[in-house]
């Protein structure tokens, strides 16, 4: 036989980097050599077509090119190194071959393979076995043998009771993936690794994956704490107990925990722990909390999932006259994800600093003073992850006459350039960037200034690129809009009133301070056309996300407190309408109850549902007497009025159980009635509160006093507003009467009561999709500290395999539509509108189930709008229709214009990251500012020619995450 002339690594022009290593089937560790892959298809080569094998040009060429390609391959794949199985080395020879066409040789070589796998079989070296040579690095330096038992533990257990996963596919691949001194947790991430490039194939592996996650929580915590080494998830049914007694002591140790929480019976909340619980979390959800909830010292995680959720319930219960009862009351709604609190409360419950509160709403004055002690209290707020929304329509406008200095103003802007670098200077105590949101009145004179604060274009001294905007719009001008009618813009200084005033009244007033314009009497004014001012709302909303458009006189004329002040703004997220002054801020309290964990059998469980919210309005309550209130105006303000904001998620999912498509008569009957209940069982909760605790103080004068719930303020926006500019629907099934006069008797524990927030890290949590939101995507990547990995429709996953389409094909199919199942034409009808995603639910679908529950909703929702082949019509529309059928508010604008052709799946954005920083913006739903589009261009369609879709990352809008 001819001697081999197989090239060398410097002849294919391959320098692999030096920290690539090949792991060998005994486990040793090689550096990288590509001129052995050379070798071995020259051997393949010769084995079936001869010794002339080894001198053909033919053969040579091809091998230099293939041995390039593959070292190529795992050079992209590993850029800073990294180590690669003998075995996977091997399968990118085989592919080679066969995308060559080269059948007979491949064929040879991977007989070749399987004959020397018997061998090695045979000669009792496989790698399934205990290798002697095959150690693990502990923390401490020292290394033991690898156990391979532990690890087939650990693995099986993930997998029990889980469909369709392979715990010997898991074991046996991260086993190619281990070498010889390999860290401990360097095993724990290959486990985990291997099942997570798995969750594409069946979305079960997502639970596998965390629980294989939890192996590592546990080394973590339990090492710390010195309960044990590290322990399967068996061992924990006896371990979390001392686990838990251990971190109670070390947590008021080292000044991070309630020492009140010493004082309950830790026995009684111990033996209440679940360890089966922690099963239920999805990666992500796990990922999730031990990135930014999970209590830590100098970085290592000493809190486990069930202990941190015992530590949120005991702190809700440090007021109960029954601690114990309470604490594993509310232990049991949180751990089964039936309701989740909001972030602030996950974070602070329990602790040494108990901010617990989500919102906060301001109003900023008129004087210099005044202006800057609400910056002051923004900042102090902001310190403590208290999201803010600001009413800025009392500022005077530029050009107004100062008394003072005899000068005149600079306007509402310049504040706000200050009050959006305070934001980003307080970065909610270093955890992420601060969140505030300002409003503005849309007959304030720099109203038209306040809609470009947001554009990259234009001086920066006048810019906030940080900071969030919102329309405060009254219903008169969505009449002058309608009607095609002039507008007149005022300066505040010169008509003070008009902030304090709502529906006809406002409307009497502001048409007498026109008539002083066309006197002489106000010489500082601007007319517009009201169109024209609706335009260049819609306009900058599309090209820059902002401002986003609220009304005003919904959320005063339906709210409960008409009594005791004036709604002048929405908070950070739009969801929150309570009474602000110079002398309250006010403070909302957020939870989330999960509706898909409510249907059973097919229907909405409406007992389950009802002891649901009565122990969540408990909670909420609860949160206002133990709360730290870092300024004395919140603190009065929630005293006085005790609002909180139950609010709902997993709606989309509640409709897939249901068997139900977004876009649908059915849905919007299922969001009538599921949150007719909601609220039919938040009301009474509340009341019954009244009676065991005592009203809330300025409830005498209040809607509630007089019998008028929330579907009966309905009929005062109809006729304040007028017949012909509201369509809501006022169908009930509940029997109202009993609850109208059950409040009228025992009165209201809480002002208001009910808001639904955006839940985009609680959701996450729990496992579920946000809040009411459709499905963003069925198939997507999302990306963490730990790197990228899959999530997967799940529900959509079982109804393909029932109809026996899920296959390779399938998800390859997904992936290419960017998870849209409407272009595959073998997916049935049924099962595209079912699965239809966001973009492809016509927003009228959206703003009418919005109508449908905000009739039964105190406060309001945050509303996000999905819009595909955006156009200006399109936008006036929709939003015209929000306001007709008598939405309080709406929230973010995402907008896909017809022509965009970017994937969104597979965007690597940075909004996804479940990292402790601070959460970046949101891009923009909309083209970028430096191309700028007329408004012709706009209403004509043209701008949307530009525009993308955000990507899946971005939905989930972190930079509010005090809602969520």
């Amino acid at each position: 036989m001819e001697q081999l002339q197989t090239p060398d690594a410097a002849s294919l022009s391959i320098t692999a980097p030096q920290t690539l290593r090949v792991i060998k089937r005994n486990g040793d560790v090689a550096v990288f050599d590509v001129s052995k892959i050379a070798v071995a298809m020259s051997k393949a080569f010769i084995a079936v077509e001869g010794d002339n094998a080894a001198t053909s040009s033919r053969v040579r060429d091809f091998v230099a090119e293939a041995s390039r390609t593959i070292a190529e391959t795992f050079q992209r794949r590993m850029p800073d190194g990294g180590t690669v199985h003998i075995e996977d080395i091997q399968d990118q020879v085989e592919l080679a071959l066969m995308r060559a066409g080269e059948q007979k040789v491949a064929r040879a070589y991977v007989l070749y393979r399987e004959a020397h796998a018997r061998a090695r079989a045979a000669a009792g070296d496989d790698i399934e076995k205990p290798h002697p040579t095959l150690n693990v690095t502990a923390l401490d330096g020292s290394r033991r043998p690898l156990d391979l038992g532990r690890i087939e533990t650990l693995v099986f257990d993930a997998c029990a009771e889980l469909a369709n996963v392979d715990p010997n596919r898991i074991v046996e691949e991260a086993l190619k993936n281990l070498y010889d001194g390999v860290t401990v947790d360097g095993v724990s991430q290959a486990l985990m690794m291997t099942a997570r490039t798995l969750v594409e194939k069946d979305p079960n592996y997502t639970y596998v994956t965390a629980r294989l996650l939890q192996d590592n929580l546990r080394r973590e915590a339990l090492s710390f704490l010195g309960v044990a080494e590290e322990a399967t998830f068996g061992e924990m049914a006896e371990l979390y107990k001392p686990a838990f007694h251990a971190y109670v002591a070390r947590g008021i140790e080292f000044e991070q925990l309630d020492p009140r929480l010493a004082e309950f019976d830790l026995e009684r909340l111990g033996d209440a722990l679940d360890h089966t619980r922690d099963n239920a979390f999805t990666y992500l959800g796990l990922q999730t909390l031990y990135d930014r909830y999970f209590i830590h010292k100098d970085d290592v995680r000493y809190e486990l999932p069930q202990v941190m959720f015992m530590r949120v319930a005991m702190g809700l219960s440090l007021n109960e006259d029954d601690r114990e009862g309470r604490a594993i009351e509310f232990y049991e709604l949180l751990s089964s994800f039936d309701y989740m609190a909001s972030t602030p409360t996950l974070f602070n419950a329990g602790t040494l600093r108990s901010q617990l509160s989500s919102c906060y709403l301001t109003t900023v004055p008129d004087n210099l003073d005044g202006i800057y002690s609400a910056i002051r209290d923004n900042a102090l707020l902001s310190k403590w992850a208290g999201g803010l929304g600001n009413d800025w329509t009392p500022v005077r406008a530029l050009g107004s006459y100062i008394k003072g200095t005899n000068g005149k103003s600079q306007g509402v802007v310049p504040f706000l350039k200050v009050v959006n670098d305070t934001a980003v200077a307080v970065n909610q105590g270093g955890k992420r960037k601060g969140a505030v949101c300002a409003y503005l009145e849309t007959w304030h004179l720099d109203v038209e200034e306040f809609l470009d604060l947001r554009k990259n274009t234009g001086d920066d001294r006048r810019r906030a690129h940080d900071m969030n905007t919102a329309n405060w719009v009254p219903d008169l001008f969505m009449k002058r809009v309608f009607d095609d009618k002039e507008w007149t813009l005022f300066s505040p200084s010169n008509c003070p009133d008009l902030h304090d005033l709502y529906g006809a009244a406002f409307e009497k007033r502001y048409e007498e301070y026109e008539a002083m314009t066309y006197s002489g009497q106000l010489k500082l004014y601007k007319r517009v056309r009201a169109k024209d001012l609706w335009r260049k709302m819609l306009s900058m909303l599309f090209e820059t996300g902002h401002p986003w458009i609220t009304f005003k006189d919904p959320c005063n004329l339906r709210s409960p407190q008409q009594h005791a002040g004036v709604v002048h703004s929405s908070n950070l997220c739009t969801e929150i309408t309570l009474n602000t002054s110079v002398d309250e801020i006010a403070v909302c309290n957020l939870g989330s109850i999960n509706l898909a964990q409510h249907v059973t059998d097919g229907q909405l469980d409406n007992e389950k549902l009802g002891k649901t919210v009565r122990t969540a309005v408990r909670m909420l309550d609860n949160v206002i007497d133990i709360n730290y209130y870092a300024v004395p105006q919140a603190r009065n303000s929630n005293f006085k009025h005790r609002p909180v904001g139950l609010g709902i998620m997993g709606f989309q999912d509640a409709l897939y159980a249901l068997g139900i498509a977004y876009a649908s008569d059915g849905a919007i009957e299922f969001a009538d009635r599921s949150m007719e209940l909601v609220s039919y069982h938040a009301i009474e909760a509340s009341s019954d509160l009244a009676a065991e605790r005592g009203r809330y103080e300025s409830f005498d004068g209040s809607l509630w006093s007089q019998g008028v719930l929330p579907i009966d303020s309905i009929e005062k926006l109809r006729v304040e507003r007028g017949e012909q500019y509201i369509e809501v629907d006022t169908s009930s099934t509940q029997d109202w009467g009993r609850i109208r006069n059950k409040v009228v008797k025992q009165g209201m524990r809480n002002s208001n009561v009910m808001a639904i927030a955006p839940t985009a890290t609680i959701s996450n949590i729990c496992g579920v999709t946000q809040s009411i939101e459709p499905t963003y995507q069925n198939l997507y990547v999302k990306s963490n500290l730990s790197g990228e990995f899959t999530v997967v429709n799940a529900f959509m996953v079982n109804d393909l395999k029932e109809r026996g389409l899920w296959d390779e094909v399938m998800i390859n199919d997904l992936k290419y539509y960017d998870g849209s199942v409407q272009p595959i034409d073998r997916v049935p009808d049924d099962l595209k509108a079912k699965y239809a995603s966001a973009f492809e639910v016509e927003p009228k679908w959206l703003v009418e189930a919005a109508s449908r529950r905000q009739k039964w909703i105190d406060q309001a929702q945050s509303l996000n709008l999905y819009i595909k082949g955006v156009s200006g019509k399109k936008l006036d529309v929709t939003y015209r229709m929000a306001w007709f059928r008598g939405l309080k508010t709406t929230y973010y604008l995402r907008a896909l214009g017809a022509t965009s052709v970017e994937k969104s799946t597979v965007e690597r954005g940075t909004l996804n990251a479940v990292s402790n920083g601070g959460a970046p913006k949101p891009t923009p739903a909309a083209p970028a500012a430096s191309e700028p589009r007329g408004i012709e261009d706009f209403l004509s369609g043209k701008a949307g020619s530009g525009s993308r879709a955000p990507s899946a990352s971005e939905i989930d809008d972190l930079g509010c995450e005090a809602c969520q």
